[in-house]
């Protein structure tokens, strides 16, 4: 019984050393892109707004930050503390139908909403451009009434926006991190 024992905490013991040596070469943290590897600190300005929707580059740049907050890849910082300054603007909102009524195919009763951003990130030291991309936000809504004909396809699109943003955000994020 005793020899038993030993013999299955031999066995444990070996196959927990052989599945730890399999992690040998996992490194936890960040693994950011090449680039970007001198970065640790960066500069949020509000975006500019090539839109006729109002108030977009502060809510961009707003959810931008929280996102890389959340992240923790990068800390946000002041433009004069930052080694780097990323610059956006949100080039354009636009609004799909997706779906028709049943009973009326011309009418739409949900739409998609793409919103598309241009970021640069500059190295804030010597002005060199990091890295450019347009990245896109997507989301869905629905006509809120009940009959399309008669709800705010307008309110609704704007209820709808800081879901695109954030979508945007969390793929900016994910760029400047990861590399893709």
């Amino acid at each position: 019984m005793h020899s038993t024992l030993r013999v299955i905490q031999a066995l444990l013991l070996s196959l927990m050393v052989a599945m730890l040596s399999g992690c040998a070469g996992y490194h936890a943290g960040p693994s950011k892109p090449a680039y970007m590897s001198d970065v640790k600190t960066i500069a949020i300005p509000s975006f500019k707004n090539q839109t006729l929707e109002p108030r977009m580059e502060v809510l961009f740049a707003s959810t931008l930050a929280k996102q890389i907050q959340q992240d923790g890849t990068y800390k946000i910082t002041r433009e004069e503390e930052a080694d780097a300054v990323l610059q956006g603007t949100v080039v354009r909102i636009e609004r799909t139908p997706a779906r028709g009524l049943r009973s009326n195919f011309f009418q739409t009763s949900e739409f998609n909403l793409t919103l598309t951003l241009e970021i640069k990130l500059t190295d804030r030291r010597d002005g060199r451009i990091l890295t450019k991309r347009n990245i896109t936000g997507n989301t869905t809504f629905f006509v809120s009434s009940s009959n399309p004909r008669t709800g705010d396809v307008n309110k609704d699109e704007r209820q709808a926006i800081p879901l695109a943003a954030e979508d945007a955000s969390v793929k900016t994020v994910d760029f400047l991190a990861n590399g893709w």
